[in-house]
């Protein structure tokens, strides 16, 4: 009797052990693992009052966009999930859901990802991080191939590596626009911007032209405190007069220029 127990128990233990191998392989295939944890992340990133209501929004979108498109559109919506998963600085991370993103946008077939398809994702990308058609647009004209073009997998990491840190670079120039900005309903004066756009303009010349993220880093250090406090001794406000202006759509089209000069045009 003991002898069968232990039959039965092992026989029950096999079987959910086989059932929760067949559970984690259906979770795996169906991509659900990946969705839950980039759904944790951007709940963690916006910090709702809503928790839930914002879940169910997410979720609401993800499965309208799925509707909406057929099987390419799909990846192609997955593929930007996966590179929402890792901010660009966190490299390991970072190059490794490029790799997912590549393989499900050529569905497992090598160097096959036409230029058309990548130059949507691109273009995805940049709208992904809040860049505006017309700042987005010289960028991509550089960087995006043409549609009959199979681009391999180190294009892609380049170019989808150059969008990422370029939406950064523009939110760095647009605290930067803020600091020197007397208001914020006006803008700025146009001697100030110009100091402003020499020193970021000198910070990028001295960066390593092999990587794009350095013109990041270098940018970075230009604090938006520190140009305050630098154009105040320049120009100090007792002494500034109404004069010529510049706006921080102007600014920031100027300080996207510095930037995309030094990205080197794909051919």
């Amino acid at each position: 009797m003991a002898e069968k127990r232990r039959v039965g128990v092992a026989i029950m233990s096999d079987s959910k052990s086989a059932a929760a191998d067949s559970d984690a392989e259906f979770v795996s295939q169906a991509g659900v693992s990946a969705l839950l944890r980039g759904a944790l992340l951007k709940l963690l990133e916006s910090r709702p009052e809503d928790p839930v209501g914002f879940l169910a929004e997410h979720f609401g979108h993800l499965s309208a966009e799925a509707d909406d498109g057929g099987a390419e559109q799909q990846s192609v919506i997955r593929a930007l999930w996966h590179l929402s998963l890792a901010h660009h600085s966190h490299r390991s991370a970072f190059n490794s859901n490029v790799r997912v993103a590549y393989e499900l946008l050529t569905q497992g077939v090598p160097s096959r990802l036409s230029g058309r398809l990548y130059s949507e994702m691109l273009r995805c990308l940049c709208s992904e991080g809040g860049l505006s058609g017309s700042t987005a647009a010289p960028l991509l004209r550089r960087i995006q191939s043409h549609d009959y073009e199979a681009v391999p997998f180190e294009l892609f990491r380049q170019g989808v590596l150059t969008c990422a840190v370029f939406a950064d670079y523009i939110r760095k120039s647009q605290c930067l626009y803020a600091a020197v900005a007397s208001a914020p309903d006006r803008p700025a004066e146009r001697t100030l911007c110009q100091a402003v756009l020499s020193t970021l303009r000198e910070a990028l010349e001295t960066a390593d032209g092999t990587d794009v993220a350095r013109y990041l880093e270098a940018s970075a250090k230009i604090s938006p405190a520190k140009v305050a406090q630098a154009m105040a001794e320049v120009h100090p406000r007792a002494q500034r007069q109404d004069g010529p202006t510049m706006d921080a759509q102007e600014f920031e089209d100027a300080a996207a220029a510095l930037f995309i000069a030094r990205v080197r045009i794909v051919t």
